[in-house]
């Protein structure tokens, strides 16, 4: 029967990548990592694992042998939580997530939990969706916040590894300076895209973010953009965007976390529903684990009505 703890390790070594990333995340010394493997391949009676130059990378049996370990792994992470008496969420939980979302709703999560849950240590980590999938995947924390725009979806991970809880849907609107042909007091009608054809654009550095939703909506509507600008801080945005600078797609919660200046203009985009999806991701082990329960239910967003 197979060691649990080697187990472990081999599943560290499958989300971690080296040896000596396992044995700082697990108390080993690399040496004793590289140990405990080889007894685990010598009790497998296959190959688990092939030398690369200076690494070593898993066999294709390796990896057949993490997909079983996840599930034996789980199964016992299961048990432990049905033997313990866990019906008050307690214990550290990190909690990685970007900063219009944390401001409006970790922040606030943040002192509920230290008044509702006294035993449990809720910790923030300001880390853009891509980082914060890297650092739930490393188990560097329980809880990643992410977002994804409807035009250009996220693809979902496989449902064996992370679990998406959803938490919010919001849209996305264009902001314009007041003295822009489109900004007029008297129209708060949507706005198209196709007016806007010679203006210059403010993206996010990101490829996959902003700059890749800006270049979709304008592709709908029928033209490339100017993009000019790759500016990632929302404050920077909306002053550029002041100053005539040029024209941004901001989530609403950006007007919740920086209060637009009145030489701005909000308004929504005319023929397509733009749409930011806000989601939390766990491991799919932890799905079930009280404190990552009480975390999420924290971090849902209260229709105004809750707080009468």
């Amino acid at each position: 029967m197979f060691d649990p703890v080697r187990l472990l390790l081999l599943r560290e070594l499958a989300d971690r990548g080296t040896m000596t990333a396992v044995a700082a995340a697990c108390g080993y010394t690399s040496s004793g990592v590289s140990q405990q493997l080889a007894v685990l391949e010598r009790e497998a009676g296959v190959k688990l694992l092939e030398r690369v130059g200076r690494r070593v990378r898993l066999t294709h049996e390796g990896w057949r042998l993490v997909a079983h370990a996840r599930i034996v792994l789980g199964a016992l992470e299961t048990a432990e939580r049905d033997l313990r008496a866990a019906d008050t969420p307690r214990g550290p939980i990190d909690v990685a997530c970007f900063s219009t979302f944390a401001a409006v709703h970790v922040v606030p999560a943040l002192v509920a939990a230290r008044e509702r849950y006294p035993e449990l240590g809720l910790s923030l980590h300001e880390l853009e969706p891509p980082e914060a999938l890297s650092a739930l995947r490393a188990r560097q924390c329980e809880v990643a916040v992410c977002y994804s725009y409807n035009l250009t979806p996220t693809p979902a991970p496989a449902p064996d590894e992370l679990t998406l809880h959803p938490l919010a849907v919001e849209p996305v609107l264009l902001a314009l300076p007041n003295d822009h042909a489109c900004a007029s007091a008297m129209d708060q009608s949507p706005v198209d895209l196709r007016r806007l054809t010679d203006v210059p654009w403010i993206v996010g550095s990101r490829e996959d973010g902003s700059a890749a939703l800006v270049r979709r909506a304008c592709a709908v509507a029928g033209f490339s953009p100017r993009i000019r600008h790759a500016v990632d801080d929302y404050q920077l945005v909306l002053q550029m965007v002041a100053h005539g600078l040029g024209v941004a797609l901001v989530p609403q919660l950006v007007t919740h976390t920086h209060a637009p200046s009145p030489d701005i203009t909000l308004r929504p985009v005319a023929n397509t529903d733009l749409t930011r999806a806000i989601y939390a991701m766990t491991h799919s082990s932890l799905g079930a684990r009280p404190p990552v329960d009480a975390v999420l239910d924290l971090l849902r967003p209260r229709p105004a009505c809750d707080d009468h």
